[in-house]
Order: C-alpha cells, then structure tokens, then sequence
C-alpha cells in the first residue's frame, strides 16, 4: 500500500511539473532563464553599440538635417518696410556707387527709398522707390531679377542646395583666400555666370568639377575647410551680387600659363585676378 501510494504521489508530481512547465515558459508574459539571458545579451549589445555612437548593419546612415534641402532663394518686391538680405544688397550696392549713406543693415526706410529714387532717376526708371524686376536688373541683381522674371536662379531648377552653397564657399576659400572680399565674391560670381551660360554645365558642382576649370580641384585645395567669410560670399554671389559685370573667366597674370586666357576680353581687375569674358 505504501509502495502504491509513493508511486501515486510521484505521479501526481510529475504531472504537476508538466502542467506547471509551459506556464513558466509561455503563459503571463513570463520567459525561461535561456530567454531572458539571450535578451540581455541583444540588449546589452545595443546599449554598447549606442555608446559607440555605432549604427546597427544593413540600415542607411541618418542624412544630416537639411544636407540637401533647397536653400531659400527668394526674390521679392522690395518696398519701405521690407527686410532682409536682399534689401542690405540693395543698400551695399547704393552705397557703394554713391547713392545711399545709411547702415548697411537689411530694413528698407526712408533713406533706402530716397537712394532707391534717386538711383532709378538716373537710370531712367520709374522713380517710385520700389525696387522690381527693372531696378534689380540695373542694379545688376541679376538672380533677383531672373526669379521675378520666372527664370530661376539657377539652371533649370530654379533651386540652389545647402550642398551647393558649401561647394561654392569651398571653391571661393581655396581660389582666393587672402583676396579682398569683393574678390572672394567675383570668384563666386563667375561660378554663377558660368551656370547661367549655355556654354558651361548648369550646376555648381558640374562647373567647379569641369575638367581643368580650377586650378583647386586639380591639386586638390578644393577639400580644404571654408573659413565663415568664404561662406558669406558664396551667399553674396548666389543672391546676385556680381563685381565682375558677367565675368566668366578670371586668372592671376603672374602665375597664369595658359596663353589663351590672355586672349580674352578684359571686364575689370579685383586684387590680384583679372576677371573676362
């Protein structure tokens, strides 16, 4: 009797083991020694991968916020009260030829307009101290002018990147750092005019990487770093302004050996480079 009843009593065991065993394994959320240590391992994989600052395999690099995003390139009607980086072009330029006196400081008041006036009077414009699609032309804003004019600013997107602008700004620090600021924007101009001309490729990337177009690709200064005022002059150059009158050539007449450039018509001189057409 007592042999039966240990047999019963480790049956009754072991059944107890198997009802018992799934439960720890599968029911309320519960999970085996062997799970719980594989997860800590995945976690703890994933927790040192991100003190590396590591990306897991097989997914794509995070792009960089607005790598490629078009850079805001708008032109508007300019009037008293506007603001921003067009109207300090328009108050630089004035400035400039003799016409403004004012700060150079983007708000559109009362001097601005006066200067504007005056500046379309001798122009035989309008004079309404508006600055539209013909003053900005005369002005020589000609990527201000092409926008209201429905032309684009640049090739036929109409659109300048953020990667653009950079590459503009690299192209500037490496052709002419140590040039006069209006020189570093000339560098940029040309660029501009290139893209603009039906003889050169539309994007900046295509002109600055044309074959033998600079001498900065070629021995690879290109990849040096821009300082800020080589950016603010690839800025100054994308919104138009252009010292070189529509240069698209320039060189330095003492370092220059390519006789063919001597050849070209001469537009104006900025520090040491000749700028042509």
């Amino acid at each position: 009797m007592k042999k039966t009843f240990k047999k019963g009593a480790l049956a009754l065991s072991l059944l107890g083991l198997c009802l018992l065993t799934p439960a720890l394994l599968t029911g309320g959320g519960e999970k085996d020694a062997a799970a719980v240590r594989l997860e800590r391992t995945v976690t703890l994989g994933k927790n040192k991968n991100d003190r590396r600052g590591g990306k897991p395999k097989n997914l794509p690099a995070p792009k960089a916020e607005d790598e490629d995003q078009p850079t805001a390139f708008t032109a508007a009607v300019l009037r008293q009260g506007s603001t921003g980086g067009e109207v300090k072009e328009v108050q630089r330029r004035l400035k400039n030829w003799g016409y403004y006196t004012g700060s150079v400081d983007g708000v559109f008041g009362a001097g601005t307009k006066k200067a504007v006036i005056a500046f379309q009077k001798k122009n035989g414009l309008t004079a309404d101290g508006v600055v539209g699609k013909a003053t900005y032309q005369a002005l020589g804003m000609n990527s201000s002018y092409n926008v209201l004019a429905g032309g684009g600013s640049s090739g036929s997107s109409g659109t300048l990147s953020n990667s653009d602008l950079y590459l503009l700004a690299r192209t500037i620090y490496a052709e002419g750092r140590g040039e006069p600021y209006t020189g570093q924007v000339a560098i940029g101009a040309v660029v501009m005019n290139r893209i603009r001309s039906p003889q050169f490729p539309n994007t900046v990337a295509g002109v600055v990487y044309q074959k033998h177009a600079f001498t900065a690709v070629s021995d690879g200064q290109i990849n040096l770093t821009p300082n800020d005022t080589a950016m603010r002059a690839a800025r100054d150059a994308m919104n138009g302004w252009d010292p070189t009158g529509g240069a698209l050539y320039y060189y330095n007449p003492a370092v220059a050996t390519s006789a063919w450039i001597f050849d070209r018509q001469t537009v104006t001189v900025i520090g040491k480079h000749v700028f042509a057409i």
